[in-house]
Parts: C-alpha cells; sequence; structure tokens
C-alpha cells in the first residue's frame, strides 16, 4: 500500500527545483556588474519532471542512457544587453526569486499535508 509514495518525492524535487531557481537568481545578482554575463535561467519544473518521472534515469556515472536524477539543463535567459555587454535585470531577478520562495513554500506544504494525511491513515497524530 505504501510501497509507491510519489507525492513526497515530487514534493522533494519541486523544493529541489526551487532551491536551484534561487541559487541562479543569486548568482545573476551577484554577477549584475561583470561585463559580459549573461543572466542564467532555470526551466520551469515542469518541463524537468516529467521526462525524470517516465524514461530511462543514469544512477551511476557508468550509465550510458538517461539522465541523473535532478539534472537541470541550465539556459541563458533571453534579455536586452546593457552596453557593457550584461544581460541582468535585478528587478526581474528578484520576481524570479520571489517566484522560487513561493515554489519551495508549496512544495513544504505539500509535504506536510501529505504526510500529516499518512499519519492519520496510521492512526499516529
Amino acid at each position: 500500500m505504501f510501497q509507491n509514495l510519489d507525492v513526497f518525492r515530487t514534493a522533494m524535487a519541486m523544493a529541489r527545483h526551487a532551491g536551484l531557481q534561487q541559487a541562479m537568481s543569486a548568482q545573476n545578482i551577484a554577477n549584475a556588474d561583470t561585463p559580459g554575463y549573461r543572466a542564467k535561467a532555470v526551466p520551469e519544473f515542469t518541463s524537468t519532471l516529467r521526462p525524470s518521472m517516465m524514461g530511462q534515469r543514469a544512477t551511476r556515472e557508468e550509465h550510458l542512457n538517461g539522465s541523473r536524477p535532478g539534472d537541470v539543463d541550465i539556459s541563458e535567459r533571453d534579455a536586452a544587453v546593457d552596453p557593457n555587454g550584461n544581460t541582468v535585470s535585478l528587478e526581474e531577478e528578484m520576481v524570479f526569486a520571489v517566484e522560487a520562495k513561493r515554489h519551495h513554500d508549496r512544495a513544504l506544504a505539500i509535504y506536510r499535508s501529505n504526510l500529516s494525511i499518512l499519519r492519520t491513515s496510521l492512526g499516529r497524530r
């Protein structure tokens, strides 16, 4: 009955993704004045979740096919270029950082809610 609790795995993946998104925003903000720096972006959570849940996954470096759990393709964000070649917009980065916090809070709420449901079903509080 409790062998396959994908909701916990999904909530953990969502929290990790939010942490990575927050780290990318922090890195972009830290390099806001670096000439030639290109802002980096993390893809949406839904696009990173589907392939990892349905397809081949490598569990060791020796595996040739699939992707490692948690691997995310970080890309450069398309934005207006400053005269020094920098593409970081502090306003946008603040919005992305707040969005990452909201996603992380949502993941923790999902985890807590389902943990409460699991405890109740087992007769524990």
